[in-house]
């Protein structure tokens, strides 16, 4: 099974800054400085020339073109053109205050509320506009024919893992979830071809994960990859590669973005997977929900 191609920087439904965000960490820094500049305000970028972006991001033209190129443009008027219409489509939050996710010192509530908010409604919404449905039908189509599916993921990515891993377990589908590493290793080296192994994390560098996922390919098992990042290391040992829209904030509560998107593509996958067999899905729902119907604590009159 060939691996998910890079998100294509023409993919209008992407959005370019979506893109550029999940390319970050894989630019140089001088480019960093760029794209940074960039992400922040679209707009803004899109009024510069070349020569007035460069001196802003501290470095030269020909870094800037590096920096056009590396997210798939063929130059800098390309790129200018395409913020121009990312500026026009993006919609500031109510409070402008919060907009790119930053909460300043002395925030009260309210804006930290509408901050919060605001990311992490962005973070689903961009989430699903740049997820490519062909390969998440992929995906469906081996998980629902696997033998057995395990899920890996840490920390904050770890508890997305165990969400997937009850929702397929609920409806009949043989999934597993290891939250040590060593039980994790353990499990990828026994599965094989016509097995599924998923590994879910936000960086795209978390190493427990991509051993895990090494190993379950190297037994033959179909590799799937969630992350923040396209070009991270955890897709290269990936069969699959889906992408979440996420963007870290002040007090990391990007972790709280991420987990959100992260199950958004979760509950995709997972809902592609029981309409497959809608009979077999209802059925086990059913039985499933009478085995702890007793289990519930009932006000007694």
């Amino acid at each position: 099974m060939a691996k998910n191609p890079k998100v294509s920087a023409t993919n209008e439904a992407g959005g370019l800054i979506v893109h550029i965000n999940g390319l970050l960490p894989s630019l140089s820094p001088a480019e960093q400085r760029v794209a940074r500049l960039v992400v922040a305000n679209p707009a803004e970028a899109a009024r510069r020339t070349i020569t007035d972006l460069a001196t802003a991001a501290e470095t030269s033209e020909a870094t800037v073109i590096r920096f056009c190129r590396s997210i798939g443009m063929e130059g800098y008027p390309q790129l200018r053109i395409r913020l121009a219409a990312e500026a026009a489509r993006r919609v500031e939050p109510p409070d402008a205050r919060v907009v790119g996710g930053d909460i300043p010192p002395g925030a009260d509530m309210a804006q930290i509320i509408a901050t919060i908010a605001f990311n992490d409604a962005r973070a689903v919404e961009e989430t699903a506009e740049q997820l490519d449905p062909a390969v998440c039908e992929q995906v469906v189509d081996a998980i629902a024919a696997a033998g057995r599916v395990d899920i890996y993921g840490a920390g904050a990515s770890g508890s997305v893992a165990s969400d997937f891993q009850q929702k397929l377990h609920r409806i009949g589908r043989t999934a597993f979830y290891f939250p040590d590493v060593h039980a994790a290793l353990t499990s990828a080296a026994l599965l094989g071809k016509g097995d599924v192994a998923l590994g879910i994390s936000h960086t795209g560098t978390t190493s427990d994960v991509i051993e895990v996922l090494e190993q379950a390919r190297s037994r033959g098992a179909t590799t799937v990859a969630l992350t923040n990042f396209p070009r991270s290391p955890i897709t290269e040992v990936a069969d699959f590669v889906l992408t979440t829209a996420a963007r870290e904030t002040t007090y990391r509560s990007g972790a709280m973005a991420s987990r959100l998107a992260q199950l958004t593509v979760v509950d995709c996958l997972f809902v592609g997977v029981a309409a497959k067999n809608r009979a077999r899905t209802k059925k086990a729902l059913e039985v499933t929900a009478d085995a702890v119907t007793q289990r519930r604590n009932r006000r007694r009159a």
